[in-house]
């Protein structure tokens, strides 16, 4: 079971992570973006790690204080999240 929500967990954020990259070249071409909604709703299903990366690393969406302030606090409940079940599982 913890090896199952590693894996799921893992593949999110490394998938996040490269969705917020996609999104950051495809706004310094001009083309299609990915909206933000579905951006920050990879964060909340588990991708908050990836989502933080990716804004840092591809300096993406730093200055929205939805992503700036709604990130960080998204990651924060995961760690809480994880800590609490880490207890029962």
């Amino acid at each position: 079971m913890m090896e199952l929500l590693l894996y799921y967990f893992v593949c999110v954020n490394l998938l996040t992570f490269f969705v917020y990259g996609i999104d950051k070249w495809q706004a310094r071409q001009g083309k299609w973006r990915i909206s933000e909604a579905t951006l920050l709703l990879f964060a909340v299903i588990g991708g908050s790690i990836g989502a933080w990366l990716g804004m840092r690393v591809w300096r993406h969406k730093t200055m929205h204080k939805k992503f700036k302030y709604g990130i960080p606090a998204i990651l924060m409940i995961h760690i809480i999240i994880i800590g609490y079940l880490s207890k029962w599982i």
